[in-house]
């Protein structure tokens, strides 16, 4: 392949970082890459995902991939519908980075120490009906734009505190300013985040296997279509109050072969904001259904919740 390789990003200083390591990954294995940036309507807009839709960081995105004016897409993964796009092909999903949410508070508290009363700002439904779960009086307050618009509230005093990814900080170059790194056991991630969706046209068989073979990371792979099978399994959007962590692990079986396992868990808020938790263990040659048995037990859950004592 001599051609140049068009890569479609956003804007985004993130979104740019993100690109950019596929682009040096590219580079490095001897292609030649070019940054092609479009805008999306996402970026044009700052009401709430909750208003604007799945699909408004990524669908501009895949047109211009789908158009031929752009050669690979790049997308946080998290942001992807969870419908597949028949003219696009999920080349590659490279190692993912650190999955966890991140505090970033005034005077380097953790979330365990701010008052009651303090300020948390997160643009997403899930961090805020797990934040709200955990009983510490914190007020919940929406905020959008990008990393350094949402940390500047933290600086200026409006907010005590903002939650964002740990990722999206780690790959713009700023965990220092990270107070606390959330545990999972304490605030699952939403499904798929820390992870980068890296797609191209699916009758572009030459750039998929390029990008496959570069940069794909198997177990990451695996990782994500659970959490994601257990959101589509749910009817749940990427803004939805859904949380899932997954993770591979290698043990030797009594034959002394490594036996691939993957472990899952997911949790759900109710429209009344309680939470409902479910997890499972299983082969990643069946992450998929691991997801949509996760999602089978949110499901039975939420209806045993529903129906009451003595219904």
């Amino acid at each position: 392949m001599n051609k140049t390789l068009r890569i479609g990003t956003r804007g985004s200083a993130l979104a740019m970082s993100q690109s950019s390591t596929v682009a040096d990954a590219l580079e490095r294995a001897g292609y030649a890459t070019e940054l092609v940036r479009v805008a999306t309507s996402g970026d044009r807009s700052m009401a709430p995902i909750t208003e604007i839709g799945v699909g408004v960081f990524t669908s501009a995105l895949r047109e211009a991939l789908a158009n031929g004016e752009v050669d690979v897409a790049v997308h946080s993964y998290k942001d992807l519908p969870t419908a597949p796009d028949p003219r696009l092909s999920l080349a590659a999903v490279p190692s993912r980075e650190d999955p966890r949410d991140a505090l970033v508070a005034r005077d380097g508290l953790t979330l365990g120490e701010l008052p009651p009363g303090s300020a948390v700002g997160t643009g997403s439904p899930r961090r805020a009906s797990q934040l709200e779960a955990l009983g510490s009086g914190l007020v919940v307050r929406g905020i959008r734009g990008n990393v350094d618009t949402r940390m500047r509230k933290v600086t200026d005093g409006e907010l005590d505190a903002v939650v964002l990814a740990r990722a999206g900080l780690a790959r713009v170059g700023r965990l220092e300013v990270i107070t606390e790194s959330l545990d999972p056991l304490q605030m699952l991630p939403a499904p798929a985040q820390g992870a980068l969706a890296v797609e191209c046209r699916v009758d572009d068989v030459d750039t998929e296997h390029l990008l496959q073979s570069v940069m794909d990371d198997p177990a990451s792979r695996d990782a994500v279509a659970a959490e994601r099978a257990m959101l589509a399994a749910l009817e749940a959007g990427c803004s939805a109050p859904v949380g899932a962590l997954a993770g591979v692990t290698e043990d030797p079986d009594e034959d002394g072969r490594v036996a691939r396992r993957l472990s899952m868990r997911g949790v759900v808020a109710t429209e009344d904001n309680a939470l409902l938790h479910a997890s499972v263990t299983g082969e990643t040659t069946a992450a998929e259904q691991l997801g949509r048995d996760v999602a089978a037990q949110l499901l039975d859950a939420r209806a045993a919740l529903l129906s009451g004592p003595g219904q």
